[in-house]
């Protein structure tokens, strides 16, 4: 199988970004998954508290499995928190929990940008199979139009990845403030359970760095194929 080269060039920094959001993610919460809330609530508990604060008693918890799995289902309305958070009593699971309540309040207040990501997921279910397709299809038969809109369909992705960004930085701005206002955290634990949502969010930023640079290949690879016919 022919490797090219070429393709670190533009995906080798994404990469390297990826693996170190990843650390970042897993040895930040793993540090202050063994610090304890002043409040001694675990995950659970802040979940209930933080949805009668914010009217959102239609929302409800349910246990999923996996490590880091949590998350907020704006279709069915579920709040879904991982064994390991809903029983923690840690400022790790505070900040992660208020986090995905911060979506349960975008979705009840309709904000833009997530309605948006939600109306984009059947775009890049498809585009990022379709994309590909007519892509190399293109580029195979020499058919230029094709080949970049396969690239169109494909860019998709990196769109889903620029919107995503601001929808998590915003619930993460939200998931502060409600433990601010209901005060489950007392002030030193706001700061920890910032940097354990500032780890979550340098995910996002790598998946964003990830989906263009992936783009700039595939163009750098039309451009370059045009070039030989010429």
């Amino acid at each position: 199988m022919y490797f090219d080269p070429m393709y670190l060039v533009f995906a080798l920094p994404a990469i390297l970004l990826v693996m170190y959001a990843q650390w970042r993610v897993q040895s930040t919460y793993a540090k202050y998954t063994q610090v304890p809330n002043a409040r001694q609530v675990t995950g659970e508990q802040a979940a209930e508290v933080l949805l009668q604060a914010t009217g959102l008693q239609n929302v409800n918890i349910t246990g999923i499995p996996g490590q880091l799995t949590d998350h907020y289902d704006p279709g069915k309305k579920i709040l879904g928190l991982s064994a390991e958070v809903a029983k923690n009593k840690s400022v790790a699971a505070l900040g992660i929990v208020a986090h995905e309540v911060g979506h349960a309040v975008q979705d009840k207040e309709g904000y833009g940008p997530m309605r948006l990501r939600s109306g984009l997921v059947p775009v890049v279910n498809l585009g990022s199979t379709l994309g590909y397709i007519m892509f190399f299809a293109g580029i195979i038969l020499g058919f230029t139009g094709l080949a970049w809109l396969g690239i169109l369909f494909f860019s998709s992705g990196a769109v889903f990845a620029l919107v995503t960004l601001p929808v998590e930085l915003d619930a993460s701005r939200r998931a502060l403030g409600l433990l601010q206002k209901t005060r489950l955290v007392v002030n030193e634990e706001l700061g920890e359970a910032r940097k354990v949502l500032n780890a979550a969010a340098l995910t996002y930023v790598a998946a964003l760095a990830q989906a263009i640079s992936s783009l700039l290949y595939f163009v750098f690879i039309l451009l370059g194929a045009g070039r030989r016919r010429d």
